[in-house]
């Protein structure tokens, strides 16, 4: 079964988020089960500069944005289709911010333009089926059903925080019939809405995490669009990622001061102490050493991590964070680390190395989103044997099993969880994991439990392929 998916980023090229692991990873796992899958992305120069040679296979004279040429090949384990657009995509940096770091000002139109060749593509290639990804691919299933394009139609929903909410003023400008500007359409509170066509067009919906699934069909979690998803819930599938195993495996990881994997974990004492070397932290264990990685924004409580920075020293614990984003989490970030020297290192930016120094060398890794379709953070962590401090919502309470008394004794947990995310909340399940960490035995019981978790694509790839077959047979 061919089907092409469309996306506005895919690793190896070009990532601000999860969004591009997945978009990266899935087509591999897809393949083990018989869909081949052809990515169309924006011909960003990165994703060009990789497609060198590659054949040009259509010319698109009236997209959104001006005329514009698709090339198809092979790059970055990919089969990759590029609408190569210069006037649109022809930019560095991130895909979505200016210098400025405001979003560009025509994203509406170079969006536009992505969904509308992925509906041109997916109509006049011989695929089964389109699998267009969050917000900026939202409008190709709106030019598919106006063209008269029964061409089934699967939604994947990342984030329902991005959702590609433009003025009216741009619509006449997509190309699209008027009557696609209404309630059973493209309009959306005055405006056009990406994210709120794809969700209206697609033929069944999915995102990251069944638990994700349940939460935004409610007004708390539903950013605005509960009442759409709430009436669309027969077509609403939960369905977990992944991550690469092989690109994420500790026992062939090159950026590891050691490599190691459950049967021998014994060299993440290496990693220990290369992370704390390149952060300033002391390396005086049996102390836990706590990480985290990610965006540092409100989302992903950042703030109730530093918060709770006093009731994780107070246990004896050290922090090692890396990230960027919000000017003042990263000011208090670099502020606890001149207050604290040796106890929390802080690195601003993002470095592959001490990303995976973190996974394989903390005792835990901290994921105390206040929301979290998926989340990533953990699944690393699990694969790594950082036992993961997790908020219990989203993708984290479906991925991670609380260490409670009754797990324990079972032999299950690999990881703590705590609800709801605050600051108290959090320090609480801190304390919670240094009395665990204390006992020797139960804490190498989590991390073999960690270790063993699957977090491959393996299962969801099943999923997402049978759900795949049911649309193409209609």
């Amino acid at each position: 079964m061919r089907v092409l998916a469309v996306a506005s980023e895919a690793v190896p090229f070009v990532k601000t988020g999860g969004l591009a692991d997945v978009v990266g990873a899935l087509p591999a796992a897809l393949a083990r089960e018989g869909v081949a899958v052809t990515t169309l992305l924006p011909g960003y120069p990165a994703v060009l500069d990789a497609l060198a040679g590659a054949e040009e296979v259509a010319r698109f004279a009236d997209l959104p944005g001006g005329p514009a040429r698709l090339l198809r090949g092979q790059a970055g384990g990919l089969a990759v289709a590029a609408l190569d657009a210069p006037a649109l995509f022809d930019r560095p940096g991130n895909p979505y911010l200016g210098p400025d770091g405001a979003d560009w000002p025509d994203n509406g139109i170079r969006f536009a333009a992505l969904g509308a060749a992925a509906a041109r593509l997916a109509a006049e290639g011989g695929f089964a089926a389109l699998h267009a990804h969050d917000w900026q691919a939202g409008l190709a299933g709106a030019y598919l059903r106006h063209a008269g394009n029964r061409l089934p139609v699967l939604f994947t929903l990342h984030n329902l925080a991005f959702q590609g909410h433009f003025p009216a003023a741009l619509f006449p400008h997509l190309g699209l019939p008027d009557a696609a500007f209404a309630l059973a359409g493209v309009e959306f509170h005055g405006g056009v809405g990406f994210l709120k066509a794809g969700l209206w067009y697609a033929d069944a919906i999915t995102t990251v995490s069944p638990t994700y699934a349940a939460e935004i069909t409610t007004p708390e979690g539903g950013m605005g669009l509960d009442g759409l998803l709430a009436g669309r819930a027969g077509v609403l599938h939960g369905i977990l990622n992944g991550i690469d195993t092989t690109a994420w495996d500790p026992a062939t990881d090159r950026h590891l001061a050691a490599r190691f994997d459950a049967a021998d974990p014994a060299p993440r004492a290496a990693n220990r102490a290369a992370l704390g070397r390149a952060l300033g932290i002391a390396a005086d264990p049996p102390r836990p050493l706590f990480g985290f990685v990610g965006r540092l924004t409100w989302q992903k409580g950042v703030d109730l991590i530093l918060d709770a920075l006093p009731a994780l020293l107070a246990t004896g614990g050290s922090l090692a964070l890396l990230g960027s984003g919000e000017a003042g989490l990263e000011a208090r970030a670099r502020a606890a680390a001149a207050a604290h020297p040796g106890r929390v290192g802080v690195a601003i930016g993002y470095d592959e190395r001490i990303a995976r120094l973190i996974y394989a060398g903390a005792d835990g890794v901290l994921v105390p989103s206040r929301f979290e379709p998926c989340g990533l953070a953990q699944l690393c962590a699990l694969r790594y044997g950082a036992v993961p401090v997790v908020a219990r919502l989203g993708g984290l309470a479906d991925t991670v099993v609380d260490a409670n008394p009754m797990a324990l004794q079972a032999g299950w947990g690999t990881g703590l969880q705590f609800s709801p995310p605050t600051a108290g909340m959090l320090a609480a399940a801190l304390r919670r994991a240094a009395a665990l960490f204390a006992d020797a035995g139960t804490w190498r019981r989590l991390q073999r439990n960690a270790m063993a978790t699957d977090v491959s694509w393996t299962r969801s790839a099943a999923q997402y392929a049978a759900l795949l077959s049911a649309l193409a047979r209609g």
